[in-house]
C-alpha cells in the first residue's frame, strides 16, 4: 500500500514538473498570443500574458495590411512559394536519392561524398556567387531564385535523409519488379516512392517550415512589396524611425503560425516515422 502511494506521488510530481517546464517553454508564445489582444500601451508594461483589456482591432488593422498591401497577399505569396519549394524538393531530392541508393554508376562514392560536403558549407559562403548568377539571369525580384534551386536537388540534407530510407528497403523488390518487366523509372514511381512515403512527408514538412520562416533569402532577392512573403510582411510593421505597430504585428504573427501547426499536426505520424526509420536503417 505504501509502495503504491509512493508510486502515485512520483507520477503526480513528474507530471507537475513536466507541465511546469512545458509552460516555461511555451510562455513566449503565450505572451505573444496575449499581446495580440492588448492595446499598444499595455504590451510592454505587463509581463503576464493574459490581457486585462481585450483589443480585437489588432487583428483587423493587421489584416488590412500596410503600405496598401493587405496581409492576405503576403500569406498567398508565402503559400505559393512554399508549395513550389516543397514540390521541387520532393521530386528532385527523391530522384537523386534513388540514384545514390539503388543504382550503380562510376564515381558514385565520390559524388556522394561531394554532395555531403555541401551540407558543411555555410549559406553565406555561396550567397554572393548565387546572387551574381541570378542577377545575370535577371531573376532578382522574382521567386525564381527561391524556387528553381529546389528543383535541382540542392538540399543535400534531404537527399541524405532519403538515401538512408531507400537503403533500408529490400533490393529483392527491385529484382522482382525487373523480372516482371519494370524499368528503372517504373521501379522508382511504383515501388520506391509509395514505400518511402514517410521520408517524403518528412521532406515536405521540413521544406515547408524552412521556406515559410525564411527571412534572409527572401530579403535578399525580393524588393517589390507586393511580392513580399509573411516574414517580410511582418517586418513592415516595425519602423525604427517612427512608431511601430506591435499589436498588429503580434496578431499577424499568430495567424502566420496557423499553417505551420496544421501541417505538423496532420503529418505528425509520418514525420516521426520518417525520422526514426531514416536514422535506424542504413
Amino acid at each position: 500500500m505504501i509502495g503504491q502511494r509512493s508510486s502515485t506521488a512520483w507520477i503526480v510530481t513528474k507530471h507537475v514538473l513536466i507541465s511546469a517546464i512545458a509552460f516555461v517553454m511555451l510562455y513566449p508564445v503565450l505572451w505573444m498570443l496575449g499581446s495580440s489582444f492588448k492595446p499598444g500601451h499595455m504590451i510592454f508594461t505587463e509581463t503576464w500574458f493574459w490581457p486585462r483589456e481585450w483589443n480585437w482591432s489588432n487583428y483587423v488593422n493587421g489584416w488590412t495590411g500596410i503600405q496598401g498591401n493587405p496581409f492576405s497577399r503576403f500569406l498567398i505569396n508565402s503559400v505559393m512559394l512554399s508549395l513550389g519549394a516543397v514540390l521541387g524538393n520532393v521530386i528532385s531530392c527523391s530522384m537523386a536519392a534513388y540514384a545514390f541508393a539503388r543504382l550503380d554508376f562510376r564515381f558514385k562514392s565520390i559524388c556522394f561524398g561531394l554532395m555531403l560536403m555541401t551540407i558543411m558549407l555555410p549559406h553565406h559562403v555561396t550567397l554572393i556567387p548565387q546572387y551574381i548568377l541570378f542577377n545575370h539571369l535577371e531573376w532578382i525580384n522574382t521567386y525564381l531564385p527561391l524556387v528553381v534551386p529546389k528543383w535541382l536537388a540542392t538540399d543535400a540534407f534531404f537527399i541524405f535523409l532519403m538515401v538512408q530510407f531507400f537503403r533500408g528497403l529490400p533490393k529483392e523488390l527491385d529484382e522482382a519488379a525487373t523480372i516482371d518487366g519494370c524499368g528503372l523509372v517504373s521501379i522508382y514511381t511504383k515501388i520506391i516512392l509509395p514505400l518511402a512515403f514517410p521520408a517524403l512527408v518528412t521532406t515536405m514538412i521540413f521544406t515547408f517550415l524552412w521556406t515559410w520562416d525564411d527571412f534572409f533569402s527572401q530579403l535578399i532577392y525580393l524588393s517589390d512589396v507586393s511580392k513580399y512573403t509573411v516574414p517580410l510582411g511582418l517586418r513592415l510593421f516595425l519602423d525604427s524611425s517612427s512608431q511601430s505597430d506591435w499589436g498588429p504585428m503580434f496578431a499577424m504573427s499568430i495567424l502566420s503560425l496557423v499553417p505551420c501547426f496544421v501541417v505538423f499536426i496532420v503529418c505528425q505520424k509520418y514525420f516521426v516515422e520518417g525520422i526514426a526509420t531514416s536514422g535506424l536503417k542504413g
